[in-house]
């Protein structure tokens, strides 16, 4: 990348840790420097018993415009900021924050919205159709809400934290009271659409999220996990014979979105796979 940096230039902090598995700077800075757009996104890796500190500190700064939040830090984010949006509200997790001329801080949450766009590209709409979601952390609330905002037929949820599941179907009745919700099991029969929102996939040996064999061979499967472009999870439902969707998929899809959100200047999810320049390591 040749973009130069100048007294001019605002920022976007990437805040998370680990940072290794970040992939939003080789998407956003190249599409920045492509259109003439003096902004960049930096990745700044904050560990939890920091991270409100900084939070408060970095926010102080006078060219910065807003933050991108990942693990492990969605859901602490929440109670710091002034505003939020139906979204943040049913996950209790925050993935974007804009910082608004008088200085308040705006959050909103966009992984769902690009995890079911990325299924409606692959022609598998969720809406009508019955979803299985591992994981009820920050990114599977997401993708839960946006399945019931979008209209799934059926819900099913389930995490290895009883209450984190619990408190998300809750959430979630109280904006879809006739959404049917099932909680408690991992077995991915009879669904329609599968979705991996854990970190296992993250580091070499992680076990499968489920029980792969029992998916349907018709299935739609998705992962969330970047660090790697396809996980052992996606590698085993591809060879059952599901389509899937990677975790990169899901974030060229919210991009979009995010541009509108800090007030920037958008564009489509092709054109920002054709300027990026993902590594994985």
């Amino acid at each position: 990348m040749t973009q130069l940096i100048s007294g001019y230039t605002n920022l976007i902090a990437h805040i998370g840790w680990p940072t290794g598995s970040f992939k939003a700077p080789m998407i956003f800075n190249p599409y920045f420097e492509q259109e003439g757009i003096d902004t960049l996104v930096v990745p700044m890796g904050c560990k939890g018993e920091d991270y409100p500190g900084f939070f408060k500190s970095l926010f102080q700064l006078q060219n910065i415009i807003g933050a991108l939040i990942t693990m492990p830090h969605k859901v602490s984010t929440v109670a710091m900021l002034d505003e939020v949006s139906t979204a943040v509200q049913v996950c209790g997790a925050c993935n974007a924050v804009r910082k608004e001329a008088d200085g308040r801080l705006v959050g909103d949450m966009f992984d769902g919205q690009g995890f079911v766009r990325g299924l409606a590209r692959k022609g598998r709409p969720a809406q009508g159709a019955s979803a299985l979601v591992i994981g009820s952390g920050g990114v599977g609330s997401a993708i839960a809400f946006a399945m019931a905002e979008t209209g799934v037929g059926r819900l099913a949820l389930y995490d290895n934290r009883p209450e984190v599941m619990e408190q998300l179907a809750s959430r979630l009745q109280q904006f879809f009271p006739t959404l049917p919700i099932q909680l408690g099991s991992n077995d991915p029969s009879r669904f329609e659409i599968v979705v991996n929102a854990t970190p296992m996939g993250m580091e070499p040996g992680d076990p499968l999220p489920i029980e792969v064999g029992r998916i349907s061979p018709t299935a739609m499967v998705g992962e969330v996990v970047m660090k790697q472009e396809e996980t052992p999870f996606v590698l085993a439902a591809r060879e059952r014979g599901c389509l899937t969707q990677i975790g990169t998929d899901m974030l060229f899809e919210q991009i979009p979105a995010y541009l509108e959100f800090l007030r920037l200047p958008t564009t489509s999810a092709e054109n920002l796979r054709s300027l990026s320049h993902i590594r994985y390591q």
